[in-house]
Formats: C-alpha cells, sequence, structure tokens
C-alpha cells in the first residue's frame, strides 16, 4: 500500500433531522450544529485528514460549505441523484455552488440503496445515471463514489472500476492510504464529540493493528 496515512471522516446531516426517518438508524448519523463545528475545528488541526459528507442534505450547502470555507477547508460530497430538488435536500444550484467552492462532488447512487443487492438490471441507473444526474448539476465529471450502507463486495468493486470510477469511499472504520482507489472512512454519529472522535478515528495503530486493518480490508473486497 502507497502514500501517507489518511482518517477520511464522514458527516451525514447537520442540525434538526428529517421527520420521519427515511431509513432505519438515520438520525444516529445526524449531528447538531454545535456539535459538527468543534469536530470540524478538530479536523482542521490534523494534516491528515480528509473530510466527506454524504447523503446530499441541505444541511451541505447551509452549514458544512460557509463552515469550510471560514476554515479554508475542503471536503468531498456525495448527494443521492434521485433526492435531489426535494424537500430537505440539495438542489442543482446548491451542487453547482459545492462545486464552485472547490469542493468535490461525487456520487451516492440514485436511490440510496447497498449496491451488493441492485438487481443488474437497476445496476446502470445507479452506477451511471447518477452520475451523470449529478455531473450535470455541478456543471463538471463525476468520478468518485461512496457506497450507500458503505455496502460493497468484489462484484460492486468490479462494477466501480469498469464504469471507470477514480476513487471509491466506504465506511469501513479504518484509517487509509493517500493514492489508494478504496478508501475507508469514519462516520461521525450524533453522540460523538471532538473527544470521541480524537480517540474512535484520530489516535494512531499500533503496528498489530495496521496489519489487521490491510488483512480486513482485503479480506472484504474480495467476498
Amino acid at each position: 500500500m502507497s502514500g501517507t496515512e489518511l482518517r477520511n471522516i464522514s458527516f451525514h446531516g447537520i442540525g434538526t433531522p428529517n421527520e420521519p426517518e427515511r431509513e432505519p438508524d438515520e438520525h444516529r448519523y445526524w449531528v447538531t450544529e454545535s456539535a459538527f463545528l468543534r469536530v470540524l475545528d478538530l479536523c482542521a488541526e490534523q494534516p491528515n485528514v480528509r473530510l466527506s459528507f454524504d447523503d446530499g442534505n441541505a444541511s451541505d450547502a447551509e452549514i458544512a460549505l460557509p463552515a469550510l470555507q471560514e476554515r479554508g477547508l475542503t471536503a468531498d460530497f456525495f448527494p443521492i441523484a434521485d433526492r435531489l430538488g426535494t424537500p430537505g435536500n440539495l438542489d442543482d444550484d446548491t451542487v453547482k455552488a459545492l462545486a464552485t467552492a472547490g469542493m468535490t462532488v461525487g456520487t451516492h447512487g440514485a436511490a440510496h440503496r447497498p449496491w451488493t443487492k441492485v438487481p443488474p438490471a437497476d445496476q446502470n441507473a445507479e452506477l451511471q445515471d447518477a452520475r451523470a444526474r449529478i455531473a450535470e448539476a455541478a456543471g463538471r465529471p463525476v468520478d468518485t463514489a461512496a457506497c450507500p450502507f458503505g455496502a460493497y463486495d468484489r462484484k460492486v468493486l468490479q462494477a466501480l472500476r469498469t464504469a471507470g470510477y477514480r476513487t471509491v469511499f466506504t465506511s469501513d472504520a479504518r484509517p487509509a492510504r493517500s493514492g489508494n482507489w478504496l478508501q475507508p472512512r469514519y462516520s461521525v454519529e450524533a453522540d460523538d464529540t471532538p473527544e470521541t472522535v480524537r480517540a474512535r478515528m484520530l489516535t494512531p495503530r499500533p503496528a498489530g493493528g495496521r496489519a489487521v486493518d490491510r488483512a480486513w480490508l482485503m479480506a472484504k473486497a474480495w467476498r
């Protein structure tokens, strides 16, 4: 594995969560604005942290974007194509604003369903049509993807490679390496604080733990 060690840290909704939940445990990944800003300040101090935002909630543009700009940070945003322009979600103008501000805009699929369970007939809609829809809104090509629910297997990864994605993000809660095609991430949850984020996501792993991480990720990718 090449490159330097990274900690990919992902957020979902910020502020007041949508009601009702759109899928089980959605509110588990919504953080208050004050908690988000405290965690963001911690991340801003870490040179090896890469930030991302899943699901395309309106809070990405309303809260996250100005907070990132105030701190001179950039991030990856992964909206869901079928939710663009619906209440509580990004629309074409706000996706364009993210891209114009220097943020990377990728895809989180069409309908927010695990790609491991998508029928072959629907794969093109999830990996190709959704990307085209988001690229149209962003005004630039999309070549990064975040697996919905962090779900992937060998077939999903092969389909993503075949589709030409440059980088694929997961939710494996492991350190990553810069330059690697597959990028595990940690997810910030509703009860996280800067202290828990530091302990759970930023504390250096011992050598033995790093070896276990590599083996675990390789085994998962070849299921």
